[in-house]
């Protein structure tokens, strides 16, 4: 689903009415929360568990930094494996992704991204998730989404917050985009990463560093793209934050001729398919999206629309550039010998 508008944080002299009266369900929704992370036990894995996690529902960044902070640990000799819910798929696992024959209507679009750097599983239950990982050979696990989920417990967690968009009207689900309250989020936590610019994230970084959480800065830079400087191009996305991807594109100096913005996770169509095509033909422009939304065409039958539009479209890299990354680097470093300590 699209984001609400009034999630955002309501212009000064204006009367929030929507908030207001789904504040009754908002309480509901973390009264359950709040009851369920009290009584569920959680449970170790049988390896350090690094979670990437956030307050608020839609897009913050927190694949790019789990892709981030794997590269960095791959590259150090770790057996890295990643775990995650797989959102918009239909696979319930424990399953390990194949990028070959799986596509995004089984194991979600996030979890293909993910696979083409390191083993990466698919699970509801995130401890039968971990223990086929561990099962498998993981010797440290990075899970993409899963702070509110209780029943596995985490070595360290880290919250990814938009320094554009911060919490939003600061309130619950439905009457604002909060998962869970910020107290206790960041009771939890063990960091927290702010991407992007902007400072709709400060209070929240403030109270963080009030509670001696640190808190680190990060951007979202797209791999240079030569081809796309000067180019008419049609940007279609179904990401969190459509209009993030479409600002990248202009720092890239492409020539935005027509855009489109669908909910996060949308899945294409063969009717959406065969009018971006057409479009594209009348407006003699190239076709651009991002890479997790190409990834949602991969199971297209051949000869299909989609299948066409796969072939067809360019993505842009975005990758996740994290400064001070060496304090951060020697936090989870501590946190995964501790951890090794306590299952030796």
């Amino acid at each position: 689903m699209h984001e609400p508008r009034f999630w955002r944080q309501a212009p000064a002299g204006t009367l929030p009415i929507l908030p207001r009266l789904l504040a009754p369900a908002a309480y509901v929704y973390g009264l359950a929360g709040r009851m369920r992370r009290q009584f569920t036990r959680a449970e170790r894995a049988g390896a350090p568990v690094i979670c990437i996690g956030n307050i608020s529902a839609g897009g913050t960044g927190k694949t790019p930094v789990a892709l981030a902070l794997a590269t960095h640990f791959i590259a150090k000799g770790e057996a890295v494996h990643f775990l995650t819910r797989g959102y918009g798929g239909r696979e319930k696992g424990p399953h390990r992704v194949d990028p070959s024959t799986d596509d995004a209507a089984r194991v979600g679009d996030e979890p293909l991204l993910l696979a083409a750097v390191a083993p990466t599983w698919v699970s509801s239950d995130r401890v039968q998730g971990a223990a086929a990982a561990v099962e498998a050979g993981a010797k440290l696990i990075i899970m993409d989404d899963g702070f509110q989920n209780p029943a596995l417990e985490k070595d360290f967690s880290i919250l990814i917050v938009d320094a554009a968009t911060g919490l939003g009207n600061g309130r619950l689900i439905p009457a604002g985009p909060l998962r869970e309250r910020m107290g206790d989020a960041l009771s939890r936590a063990n960091a927290v990463i702010k991407i992007g610019r902007g400072h709709a994230a400060d209070g929240l970084a403030a109270r963080a560093r009030a509670h001696a959480i640190p808190v680190f800065k990060a951007i979202l830079r797209p791999a240079p793209a030569p081809e796309l400087d000067g180019l008419p191009v049609i940007a279609f996305a179904g990401i969190g934050r459509p209009e993030k991807f479409f600002a990248t594109l202009r720092e890239l100096h492409a020539e935005i001729v027509a855009s489109e913005s669908h909910a996060d996770h949308h899945m294409y169509s063969e009717r959406e398919a065969t009018a971006l095509l057409q479009r594209a033909r009348d407006l003699k422009a190239a076709l651009v999206t991002t890479e997790k939304d190409r990834v949602r065409l991969l199971g297209a039958p051949e000869g299909s629309a989609r299948a066409q539009l796969r072939d067809a479209v360019k993505t842009v890299t975005i990758g996740a550039l994290i400064d001070d990354f060496q304090t951060l680097e020697a936090l989870l470093a501590e946190q995964i010998r501790i951890a090794r300590r306590r299952t030796a």
